[in-house]
């Protein structure tokens, strides 16, 4: 992995006010690293506060506490134009391609709005400029007439990841960007990531809720659960080395062409708790197998139980260092 941080969350917690005077907290003390030209694949169900996060990394929200530094830089207090200016250097591409695009504006107006938006082209070069943007996500360059009800779910995101490169980022952040299509088409999609990742040196972060998929290309893996980051490991080691009970019980419960079809799928017991009402301790508590006494007591704190890879588990207490 590459040793230059580019992008780092240092205990970002986000609070929602709530009925009754209650706080509902998305994110609860986050630290995470970007490592230039990597992905970072964040996994969990549904509420575990994954696209919250990433919506604090792209300034749609302001974290309740914490920062995020970019290249060294707390962007989460850039207003006006200084915010506007870090705008074309982290990018996203968004999960809904159906509702992401202005129905009435034709890709050639999508994927160059954002260079006239700054300046960087002129309106005479908007048909090469858009030409050249869907030949690098290898779709037709006639496309560029076509609006996006016309297109399939998979060429509308190759559209959203043209967009989201026009503006040359450093940092392009995939929220759940392939969860509603084919898994044939998301194949095609990690492909064309992994390539621009190759030749542009782009860092990704990957949202995603199927362990089995974010594996396949992310060099990096945090897996959330009721806001809370429970364990960060390589990408190439989840399925040999998850040592978390609740990474262990997604990999075992999700379905997916890639999983391994001799093993017996086991669903995860319980329902995960409101976020309203996340209990006192460990936020797995009620659907671990393993949960002792300290579990109901004490909120574990992320430890490096390796290089590279931190657990938040009593079941490792004093087997690693604390990670701050």
């Amino acid at each position: 992995m590459s040793d230059k941080i580019l992008l780092t969350a240092e205990h970002i917690t986000k609070e929602f006010p709530a009925s009754q005077g209650r706080t509902l907290t998305a994110c609860n003390d986050i630290n995470l690293n970007l490592y230039q030209g990597k992905t970072l694949g964040i996994v969990g169900e549904s509420g575990s506060g994954k696209s919250t996060f990433v919506k604090m990394i792209v300034n749609i929200l302001k974290p309740t506490q914490g920062r995020i530094l970019y290249e060294g830089q707390d962007i989460t207090k850039l207003k006006g134009e200084k915010l506007r200016q870090l705008r074309p250097k982290i990018q996203m591409v968004f999960q809904d391609t159906g509702t992401a695009f202005h129905p009435k504006m034709k890709v050639v107006d999508i994927v160059t709005e954002p260079l006239l938006n700054f300046g960087r082209i002129r309106r005479s070069e908007k048909a090469e400029k858009a030409r050249e943007l869907l030949r690098m996500v290898e779709l037709p360059e006639s496309y560029a007439d076509r609006y996006p009800h016309s297109m399939s779910g998979g060429q509308r995101q190759r559209v959203g990841i043209a967009r989201a490169l026009a503006l040359e980022p450093e940092i392009i952040v995939c929220d759940e960007a392939t969860s509603a299509l084919d898994v044939s088409v998301q194949d095609r999609i990690i492909e064309l990531l992994v390539r621009l990742q190759r030749e542009k040196g782009i860092s990704f972060i990957f949202i995603c809720h199927d362990v089995a998929l974010v594996q396949s290309l992310a060099h990096q893996v945090a897996v959330m659960y009721l806001g809370n980051v429970v364990e960060v490991l390589p990408g190439n080691e989840v399925r040999t080395n998850a040592q978390h009970p609740y990474t262990k019980a997604l990999l075992g419960a999700i379905f997916s062409t890639r999983m391994d079809f001799t093993k017996e799928i086991k669903s995860i017991e319980s329902e995960a708790p409101s976020p309203l009402d996340v209990p006192e301790g460990c936020p797995f508590q009620n659907r671990c197998g393993q949960c002792m006494e300290i579990c109901r007591q004490q909120r574990p704190q992320l430890m490096k139980i390796a290089e590279g890879h931190q657990v938040a588990c009593h079941l490792f207490h004093g087997s690693g260092e604390i990670c701050l």
